[in-house]
Parts: structure tokens; sequence; C-alpha cells
């Protein structure tokens, strides 16, 4: 079998696992599969040759994630070979001020990611957890971290301030932006349209998380998210950005707990907590209720004013793309965003938008707009094995 590379993508609550076989210095997508800790029962679903497939996992315990994930790669290794393994990449969603691309897991690498754990707490324990698991099970392969933050390090110093007091910037405090990975890819795969190599663009990345970003010429300028996953525009239940003097009046007046706000705010507000029906844009846009209409509407609304903005830091937009669940095949939400966008010149072509064609605007449009699937894995493998060559190098 051709070497090949297994990359883990975690989640707050689920994981998708990418195997990739190595071409030279490409890597090419063989497989995907996924493990979703809601589902009871745990299943692992594979995607292989346009085929669909699942596997149950009985009697795992989520909180043994060396037991659950060797059981779900035993299954997978039957389904596809993974007997040549080079590398295995991971996905970690904060690398702070220490990682500037992507870097190989040795003691000191996973000592400073689970040092930054206090910056992002839903996600980077995920992440320790399934690197500490892919370790025990595979402890010869070399193994290495690509860094959500890492494509944003490129903000000028005003973008990444915060208004507070310089103590505190100094302490770490401050915007990181996230979803690099995927907004890395949209970069990569813009060199082939006939955009100019300097273009504006404001890429959606629009799904159960989701934020904006501004890149010229490929690189990250600007980003809705800031010092957590939590900023930017309202997502499936994280509030976006909210007035500070609302946790002040939590915390003080209400008499909440430092518990109970942050439940509200990560798992209780955007889309869920506005219609108080679902999460799920699907399920709102379907729905004839009053309430699932005002909560899409604040999401497109948020989106296009932050889209606003962000041409605002680069002194123009010329381009804008959706990309992840809701940005690559929900229509009606790109049609909405679009609208509030039209005084910027942005024009949808109806019929390509209704397919979720690759490119989306009109002949007459100013703004060029695309769609562009998600690929955090493919970024991923990529990193991985760049780091696995550089590290073979004499």
């Amino acid at each position: 079998m051709t070497e090949a590379i297994l990359t883990f993508n975690a989640g707050s609550s689920t994981v998708k696992l990418g195997i990739h076989a190595i071409d030279g210095d490409r890597t090419r997508p063989l497989a995907r599969a996924a493990i979703d800790f809601r589902d009871d029962p745990l299943e692992v679903r594979l995607t292989l040759g346009g085929h669909r497939l699942s596997h149950p996992l009985p009697g795992a315990d989520i909180g043994d994630m060396t037991a659950v994930l060797g059981t779900a790669l035993d299954w997978l290794g039957r389904q596809i070979d993974l007997s040549d393994l080079a590398v295995i990449g991971h996905r970690v969603v904060h690398g702070g001020d220490i990682f500037a691309g992507p870097a190989i897991i040795d003691d000191k690498t996973l000592a400073q990611i689970e040092g930054l754990s206090r910056l992002a707490p839903l996600h980077q324990p995920q992440s320790l957890r399934l690197i500490r698991a892919a370790r025990r099970l595979y402890p010869d392969l070399v193994q290495t971290a690509s860094f959500d933050t890492a494509f944003h390090a490129t903000h000028d110093p005003l973008a990444r301030r915060l208004a507070i007091p310089r103590a505190l910037h100094d302490q770490g405090i401050r915007r990181y932006g996230f979803h690099g990975l995927s907004y890395r890819h949209i970069a990569d795969a813009l060199r082939g349209t006939d955009l100019a190599a300097d273009a504006r663009v404001v890429a959606a990345h629009l799904g159960s998380g989701a934020s904006l970003c501004a890149m010229q010429g490929g690189i990250s300028r600007d980003s809705s998210m800031g010092f957590s996953t939590l900023d930017g525009i309202p997502m499936a239940t994280r509030c976006g950005a909210l007035d500070p003097g609302v946790l002040l009046h939590l915390l003080g007046p209400m008499g909440w707990t430092l518990a109970r706000v942050e439940r509200m705010l990560y798992h209780e507000s955007g889309l869920l907590g506005v219609s108080g029906i679902d999460a799920d844009s699907r399920e709102l846009l379907d729905s004839d209720r009053p309430e699932a209409a005002e909560a899409i509407g604040l999401f497109c609304l948020r989106i296009a004013g932050e889209a606003a903005r962000l041409a605002a830091t680069m002194g123009g937009i010329d381009a804008l793309v959706f990309t992840a669940g809701i940005g690559e095949h929900q229509p009606r939400i790109r049609a909405m965003v679009a609208d509030r966008l039209a005084w910027l010149g942005l024009v949808l072509d109806g019929a390509a938008n209704a397919a979720n064609a690759p490119r989306i605007s009109s002949t007459d449009s100013r703004l060029a707009a695309f769609v562009i699937p998600a690929d955090e894995e493919r970024v991923i493998a990529g990193e991985a094995l760049g780091l696995l060559g550089n590290r073979a190098a004499p």
C-alpha cells in the first residue's frame, strides 16, 4: 500500500478522521470517518469510494478515548488498509502566541498545548484526549499539530488588540481568530480562480461554529472571532459578540454563577437561544414560526454586518466566499446575506446559488461570490507531510 496519513479534526463533541495517500509531496484523500460523541449508541461513520458505512461501538466509554479510538480504528482498518501509516496529524484549536505554524508533537509541545487549554476550554481538552490516545495506540509514529489560530498570526497589531489595560494585553488577552485551517484551504482554493493575486476576500465559515475572515493575497488580515470562539456572529448555540454589561448584570444583580453564565454563552444562545426551537438552521428555515424567522434573520444580519466591517479593515472587498455546512448547502441564507450586501454591488445568480454552484455571483455583480467546500483535513494532512519531510531532510 502507498504510505498514508491519518488526520484527526476534533470538535467540542465530535471528531472527524481523514485517511490520505502520500503521492510524492502531495496528499490525496482516500476516506473520511466521523464519531459524534452525542450519539447513543455510539458509532463510527465511514465514507469510502462514494459509499457510506457505519459501525456501532458497543459498550464504548467516552471517558476512555483510547478504547473508543482503538475500537473505531480496528474496524476502519478492516475497510481500508491502515498498515502503512507514515504520520498522524491533529487539529488543535488554540496555538496562542507560541505556534505560528504546525509543529511536531513531543512532550514539550504537548505541555504547551495543554497550557493553552484555559484559552479554549470547549475544544482544547478534546484535542488533548485524542493526541494522548493516538500516542498510546501508535507510540512509534510521528504526530503533528495544526493550529486554527496560526493562520491569523499575520494580523496587524491593531487588529489583535482589545481596548483593555495594556498589562492584560501583555498577559495574552488579545484577539487570536479561529477556523484558520478552513481559511487556509480557502486561500489555496482561490488560487485556481480568476481573482487577482492581491484580491480582498471575505470568507464566511458558517457551521455550528461560525466566523468570518478578511484575507488579502491569501493572507489573513482580520477575523470576526477574537479572544475566544464565542466572539463574532451568532452560531448554533453560541452567542457571538455580546455587550460585556450583560455579563456584569447576570453575575451581579441576577446572581448567576460563573458556570451558569458559561453554559448559557456556549450552549443555550445563538440560533437555539433566539428561536427557542432548534440550533439547526435547516429546521429553522423549514419552520413557519416567527421565532425561527427571527433567529435566521439575526444570523444573516450579523454575517452581513461583519463582512462590511472586515471590508473596512482591507479598504474594500473583491469577493465573498461561503464555506462549511451552512455556507455550502443553504442557498436561502446565502441569498439573505447577499441582499444585505447589495449596496456593495453584490448580485447573486439565482440558479447558480440554488444549485450550490462553485461560483454564485451574477455576471453583472461587482463582487465575485463563491461556494467552496471546507476541507480542514486536507490542510492538516499537507502540514503533517511537510513536517515529516523536514524531519527526514539531512
